[in-house]
């Protein structure tokens, strides 16, 4: 059984999505912890599903490095099978990825590496593109430039906000994700030979 720690910075949508899953005897993964950087109302998917959960404050440091530090002294204690951001707004410093790599997975509402970074949706409409997607990868060093584990096309559509194309992309994320762990936990995905980037 794959035990996976969840790290999460606002209202965990993938996270409940991943908990209801995990929730199936017959998903091969369970979710053992779920952190986050600030007092998340997402925390309340953990408490729901009696998950354990823990806060690193990321204000509470002088750096991102110390903050990093301390949230990898907590992923120690709980040693996850897999760590997965969901919503976590902080870049991880190297130092942190390397000690994981490759057994952080992170999900982005963009086909990467088209519009990688903090606005794929925005971007992606600024571009004036006829579709974009989602995609789930493996986290390195870079911003949203690791090994791409599944992704999907999503169609650009007239009228679309950024708020109608993100709420749209939402649900292909969490279903790309929920599948990602599970190949992962049933070896189908092999973290340690992940498909090289396009």
């Amino acid at each position: 059984m794959l035990s996976v720690a969840v790290l999460i910075s606002g209202t965990g949508s993938n996270l409940r999505a991943l908990l209801e899953a995990a929730d199936d005897p017959g998903y091969p993964a369970r979710i053992v912890a779920v952190g986050a950087d600030r007092d998340a109302s997402g925390l309340a998917h953990a408490a729901a599903f009696d998950i354990p959960s823990f806060v690193v404050p990321f204000r509470d440091y002088a750096s991102r490095e110390e903050w990093a530090e301390q949230l990898g002294h907590r992923l120690d204690e709980i040693q996850p099978d897999l760590i997965v951001l969901s919503g976590l707004m902080r870049l991880l410093p190297a130092s942190l990825v390397a000690r994981w790599q490759p057994r952080i997975i992170n999900t982005h509402p963009a086909y990467l590496p088209e519009f990688p970074g903090a606005h794929g949706v925005r971007d992606a409409l600024a571009a004036g593109v006829a579709q974009t997607g989602a995609s789930v990868i493996v986290v390195d060093d870079g911003v949203d430039t690791g090994p791409i584990l599944a992704q999907e096309r999503i169609p650009v559509l007239p009228g679309d906000t950024e708020d109608i194309l993100h709420e749209r992309i939402k649900p292909v994320e969490r279903r790309l994700l929920i599948e990602v762990v599970r190949r992962i936990a049933t070896g189908d995905i092999d973290l340690s030979a992940p498909p090289a980037r396009p």
